[in-house]
């Protein structure tokens, strides 16, 4: 392997060290190594690694190149030390200027084929190219070699829709653009735009996404964005899904579909969701507290003398249904971690918490 001061050196499996070597050997004349590293992504994090001291001491300029969203594929180390810089997708009028040119190019492109291009057909060029210009010209290739075979003098339209069959959705089911899309779809039924919620769902399943795992996401979404503001929208989501898997796809994706809308509609309550994070954190932050000697069960005469079970009041024999027992430890006595929401069905859970907290004052005395 040579190295020559201005060029770029790509690098293979087990050449770092060879190169660094190399380096190390040069920078007394001045001269710097730049090391491109193609779909860094491939390199597993130990290999990664491996680049850290070089970068830090500055004896490569490492620049590498990925598909993948860095912050999910690269080390925490290696990532700190550079600079991202994010390559958007082209626009519809970047890629339809690139068809153009590469049409009237007689070198490098298709010039001297003499072909034309309808509008409708660099319009759907660039739909189908999803912001990738490797991709839009290798369809322009195909489609051209086609317009020649037909004998035609420019690409059509209706001729692209054929030879493209569907259009290529962006989209990797491990990747970014995966967890892009379920945000999207979230988000749209938590703002209660069935409209958007629709799309999004349209388009992960013509991408090809696991309908079973839209089904759980939906599922999810009535316990934690709809919760007991509509107790219906988990029942709704079940069946939903259920629907799915008796009819298969695509007639069971009308299901799913019907359970986006009804989401998206739904009044919307967090808080079950807040309050069982609230209960789980004052678990972590007092995990040993002791119940209480009246909730506790006494199956022994032994236990019963420790004073297991004693003062239980059995709540349906009262006449306010209650036993004014307090039933969280004494450390937490008093702790409120359900707040219902005045939103749907859960306002008048609201009304019904507030009449069972007034009865458990008056079993107690409290007036």
């Amino acid at each position: 392997m040579t190295f020559r001061q201005g060029t770029v050196t790509r690098l293979k499996a087990g050449q770092l060290f060879i190169i660094v070597g190399k380096e190390l050997m040069r920078r007394a004349t001045g001269q710097r190594t730049l090391l491109f590293v193609d779909e860094i992504h491939r390199f597993n994090r130990a290999q990664q690694d491996a680049f850290l001291p070089f970068v830090e001491t500055g004896d490569i300029v490492l620049v590498g190149a990925t598909t993948e969203n860095p912050s999910f594929e690269l080390n925490a180390a290696l990532l700190s030390r550079c600079r991202v810089v994010v390559l958007a997708p082209l626009g519809p009028a970047e890629l339809s200027a690139l068809a153009r040119r590469a049409l009237e190019d007689r070198e490098r492109g298709l010039g001297e084929q003499g072909l034309g291009i309808e509008e409708a057909a660099l319009e759907e060029l660039a739909q189908l190219s999803s912001g990738d210009a490797r991709r839009l010209l290798n369809l322009l290739e195909l489609a051209a070699a086609d317009a020649v075979e037909r004998g035609e003098g420019e690409i059509r339209a209706e001729a692209l829709s054929e030879l493209a069959q569907r259009k290529v959705l962006l989209y990797d089911a491990a990747g970014e653009e995966h967890f892009n899309l379920i945000s999207a779809l979230h988000k749209s039924v938590r703002e209660s735009d069935p409209d958007a919620a629709l799309y999004w769902l349209a388009r992960m399943l013509e991408a090809g996404e696991d309908a079973h795992y839209l089904a759980r996401r939906l599922v999810r979404m009535a316990v934690e964005d709809i919760g007991l503001a509509d107790p219906r929208a988990l029942e709704l989501c079940l069946a939903c899904w259920q629907a799915f898997e008796r009819l298969g796809s695509p007639e069971g994706d009308l299901a799913l579909a019907q359970a986006a809308v009804y989401l998206s509609l739904a009044p919307k309550s967090v808080a079950v969701y807040r309050g069982f994070g609230a209960a789980r954190r004052a678990v972590v932050e007092r995990p040993a507290e002791p119940v209480p000697l009246a909730l506790r069960n006494a199956p022994t005469r032994l236990m019963k003398d420790l004073g297991y079970g004693r003062d239980y009041v059995y709540a349906p024999d009262t006449e306010q249904g209650v036993g004014g027992l307090e039933c969280l430890p004494e450390g937490l006595a008093g702790s409120r971690f359900y707040q219902p929401s005045g939103h749907g069905f859960e306002a008048r859970l609201g009304e019904r918490l507030e009449e069972w907290q007034r009865r458990r004052r008056l079993a107690r005395g409290e007036g």
